[in-house]
């Protein structure tokens, strides 16, 4: 894996290639190659790693003409052509800026290079150039964040964060603004090897990433750059809770999953939800028509209760459109102001929790002598006030999705504590 260092973390102008620190730590530099000067290599990569893509981007390019098969010399290439070219005002330019950085990437990962970085930024030059869409409504708070882009991208910190600071007093909302300067502390201190200067400086981001995240809780940036400055600090727990608060604000951006993936594989943690095979079903060819289906290995046994998964599909069924093609009346009542039906978070939990109630009475009757391990977890869960945080982050289809928003703003906690009692193992 050819990994990039925590100072490429993002990519500016409203573009974000979010990577975690725990997949960025100790990027390999390769071999030298006898066409290669190797201090004229290590400068680039300085440059590079100093966030100073404006000076690093001729170094590279004059290397990767001395060695096209360099893929940590290509990857730095790639990516500092997509970060200067975020500042390029020409349209025409700034496209083919875009495309040299997409063919240099895709060349880099034909050759080993399989970080997240590498593959978020060729997301990103896969969709339109979003790079010139404006940060703020107001003219003065624009220019400021603009003047703050352009010192990032020469790597200079101290430039950039003033002028972020200028822009969020004039554009008290501005996220990004709050954001950035968070990030741009977290690099001073990243680059330090003076333990008080890294301190002083990771605090000052974690300051930065609180006012973000006071003006949007709901997205996941700034609590996963947040776990990475705490990371880098040692506090292992404390980043690990701001990677799920990260997944609890943006469940279904995959980059919001980054941040503890990797935390975990740093501390050699495990992670999984817990498996449920649901052994039942209910689907409609048409309004009035239900067909109910179980798995014939659900009733091979009598005292397991895995007979209990026919009340998923019975009840599932009650949710169906009746055969006038109105809504069924646990539809309607569960969402009133929706016109026409969708598979939702109130159904689903509805069928898991008559299979619960199903169970929890044949134990209660001595009728079942070991559970599967499918229903030992679905009542765990249950007895756990989990199921919905299951259903939303292991079950979700468009519908069940819609209603996230929803749960999520009165049940954060919850959210939050499926994934550090349940998810991650000890």
């Amino acid at each position: 894996m050819f990994n990039h260092s925590l100072t490429a973390k993002r990519v500016f102008l409203n573009i974000f290639v979010p990577v975690c620190a725990a997949l960025l730590l100790s990027a390999p530099v390769g071999a030298v190659t006898e066409t290669q000067d190797p201090s004229e290599r290590q400068r680039a990569l300085e440059l590079y790693e100093s966030n100073n893509f404006a000076a690093a981007l001729p170094l590279l390019e004059k290397l990767a003409v001395s060695n096209p098969n360099d893929p940590v010399i290509l990857s730095r290439l790639g990516f500092a052509l997509y970060a200067s070219s975020a500042t390029e005002k020409d349209p025409a330019v700034r496209q083919q800026m875009r495309d040299r950085a997409r063919t240099t990437l895709l060349r880099s990962r034909s050759l080993g290079d399989n970080s997240n970085l590498t593959t978020m930024a060729l997301d990103a030059l896969s969709a339109p150039d979003a790079s010139q869409l404006p940060f703020s409504s107001i003219q003065a708070a624009e220019a400021a964040m603009r003047e703050g882009e352009a010192a990032f991208v020469r790597g200079d910190m101290d430039k950039a964060i003033a002028a972020y600071k200028r822009a969020l007093e004039m554009d008290p909302r501005l996220y990004d603004a709050a954001l950035y300067a968070g990030d741009a502390e977290f690099k001073k201190g990243y680059k330090s090897t003076d333990p008080q200067y890294r301190s002083e400086h990771f605090d000052a981001a974690g300051i930065w990433f609180a006012k973000a995240i006071a003006i949007d809780p709901n997205r996941e940036t700034a609590y996963r750059y947040w776990g990475d400055a705490l990371d880098a600090q040692g506090k292992s727990i404390e980043a690990r809770d701001k990677f799920v608060d990260a997944i609890v604000a943006e469940s279904y951006n995959r980059r919001a999953y980054v941040g503890l993936t990797q935390w975990a594989e740093r501390h050699k943690v495990a992670l999984g939800h817990p498996k449920i095979d649901i052994a039942s079903n209910a689907t409609s060819g048409k309004p009035g028509e239900v067909n109910i289906t179980i798995d014939p290995s659900a009733l091979k046994s009598d005292d397991d209760g895995s007979a209990a998964w026919m009340m998923y599909g019975m009840v599932r069924a009650l949710w169906l459109n009746k055969k006038d093609g109105s809504r069924s009346d646990a539809f309607a009542k569960a969402y009133p102001d929706e016109p026409t039906y969708r598979h939702s978070l109130a159904e689903e939990l509805a069928g898991l929790r008559a299979v619960v109630e199903l169970v929890q009475s044949q134990m209660k009757e001595k009728k079942i002598k070991k559970l599967t391990p499918s229903l030992e977890n679905l009542l765990m869960l249950s007895d756990a006030g989990l199921l919905e945080s299951y259903i939303l982050f292991v079950r979700p289809d468009q519908g069940i999705a819609r209603d996230y928003p929803t749960y999520r703003k009165t049940n954060r906690e919850k959210l939050k504590r499926y994934w550090l009692d349940v998810v991650i193992l000890k």
